[in-house]
Order: structure tokens, then sequence, then C-alpha cells
């Protein structure tokens, strides 16, 4: 994708649960990882990528380890909760409802209505 799209209310919780699915991850990574799973079509902030990874661990939705990033500093590297396999799981199928609904609505033709 070359467009860019901006973040919609909701999307960023998703989209940090599914980048630490993948695998642990500091916080830099996790801007890195949803750039390339977006093909860079979203690109997220630091100045929110931050608070939501607090929000999150705060929710018991994330875990946290001190560890040593690639370029030798020390970062905390989040993990997937159980409760956060639940809420990445239970979001992951309502974005997909209103997707899907979206798309419907928007090929919907005067005659169908």
């Amino acid at each position: 994708m070359t467009r860019r799209a901006d973040l919609l209310p909701g999307t960023l919780d998703v989209l940090v649960l599914k980048a630490v699915s993948l695998g642990p991850l500091h916080g830099y990574g996790v801007l890195l990882r949803i750039e390339q799973m977006t093909q860079g079509a979203l690109l997220v902030k630091q100045g929110a990528l931050y608070p939501a990874l607090y929000r999150l661990e705060q929710q018991g939705l994330l875990d946290t380890e001190w560890g040593v990033s690639d370029n030798n500093r020390r970062a905390k590297f989040y993990t997937l909760t159980a409760a956060g396999r639940g809420r990445l799981k239970d979001g992951t199928a309502s974005w997909n409802r209103l997707a899907e609904a979206m798309a419907i609505a928007l090929r919907a033709q005067s005659s169908e209505i």
C-alpha cells in the first residue's frame, strides 16, 4: 500500500495487541511492526503509542520485562497476556464485522434501497 490512512478511534489498541502477539517487542519495535504489518499505510506516533502501551499494561493485557534492545539499550519489552489474547480476538472480530458492514453499505445502489 502506498497511501497512508489515519487511525480510527479504537484502532490503536487492536494494532498494538496484534503487533505484540507476533512476538515480544519494545516500544519502538511496536511502531515498526505496525508499519510493517500495514505495509506503511499506518504510522503511529510515539506520543500516541506510549500512553496506549501503558494503558494496555494497566488493564492487564500486556506483560512487561526489562531487557536490552538491538542497539544495546535498556528497554521494556511487551508480551501478550491471556486477557490480551482474548481482547485481541474480540477486537479482531469486531473490526472485521465493522469492515464488512462498511463494505456492504458502500456497495449499495439506489435500486437496492
